[in-house]
């Protein structure tokens, strides 16, 4: 590598390391103050380390019941809806990748369709009402059960495989369902770890499908319940709660609450990582 080369990579990594701290400092601040005192941060010392390092917004939150219950309810949407997601995209992307499947070119322009113009809120409500979703956990999992992008992108990975496989098992006898479970499938980690983990995320970070189709407070996700303490400081039991801890400022346990919201996917999402990069540029050049 030449000279110039050099100077490009270290001017390269200096800039996107730069580019990573921006996007870093906002969490550390909101870690920052949730280990912080009520009396540090309405004076507004804490900035990215904690200030009179203390555990009681924490404490406060793990004896809310109502935050372990829409914790609780993020789990079951989250591990529920991805598997629904991975079995219903992998079951359409594989017909769609073999070309001796008719009417494979009227169904993707379709689905196309759906990816250039979405359908408004008030029929997707009605939809859901009339099918009696309103105010249940299908509500929040049906509607999402394909993404049009992630279907493209599983799609294009299984047309890169080699047909010379589905070849071999169609031969031994193996019908679709048997190629597709025990050929397609094991060859497919990568890929269906990156569309697993594109679809958990969607599922713990999504609050408006329960914010248009949940009435009962009882079936709020995480997300719903953050959100509700965020913007209106409704802190509900944890409100009560407040009054049996000292030192504790509500601004403190909203900081909390935001880092229980995301230390889950922050946990996950190492142990995916390879599959995740490997998946993503597999289905991005095959064709």
């Amino acid at each position: 590598m030449n000279i110039k080369g050099r100077w490009f990579d270290w001017f390269n990594s200096i800039f996107l390391a730069l580019v990573g701290c921006l996007m870093v400092f906002p969490l550390l601040h909101v870690l920052a103050k949730s280990f912080s005192s009520s009396k540090a941060i309405n004076a507004g010392l804490v900035k990215l380390f904690p200030v009179d390092w203390t555990l009681v917004n924490y404490q406060v939150i793990l004896s809310d019941s109502s935050i372990w219950r829409a914790f609780l309810v993020s789990v079951i949407i989250t591990v529920g809806g991805t598997a629904i997601n991975l079995i219903l995209t992998a079951s359409l992307a594989y017909p769609l990748s073999r070309p001796e499947y008719t009417m494979r070119k009227v169904v993707l322009i379709f689905i196309l369709i759906t990816m250039i113009f979405q359908a408004p809120l008030i029929p997707n409500y009605l939809i859901i009402k009339n099918l009696h979703l309103l105010n249940t956990l299908w509500a929040l999992i049906i509607p999402s059960a394909i993404s049009a992008y992630n279907l493209f992108i599983m799609r294009s990975f299984f047309v890169g495989l080699p047909p010379e496989l589905i070849d071999s098992a169609r031969i031994d006898g193996a019908g679709e369902l048997r190629t597709m479970w025990s050929v397609i499938l094991p060859l497919s980690k990568p890929v269906m770890a990156t569309m697993g983990l594109f679809y958990a995320v969607s599922h713990w970070n999504s609050y408006s499908t329960a914010l248009y189709y949940i009435n009962n407070r009882a079936l709020y996700p995480l997300q719903m319940r953050l959100r509700e303490i965020v913007l209106s400081n409704d802190l509900g039991q944890a409100g009560s709660l407040l009054e049996g801890f000292n030192e504790v400022s509500p601004a403190g346990v909203q900081m909390a609450v935001i880092i229980v919201s995301v230390l889950p996917i922050v946990i996950v999402y190492p142990f995916l990582q390879k599959y995740f990069i490997k998946g993503m540029l597999i289905g991005s050049i095959k064709t």
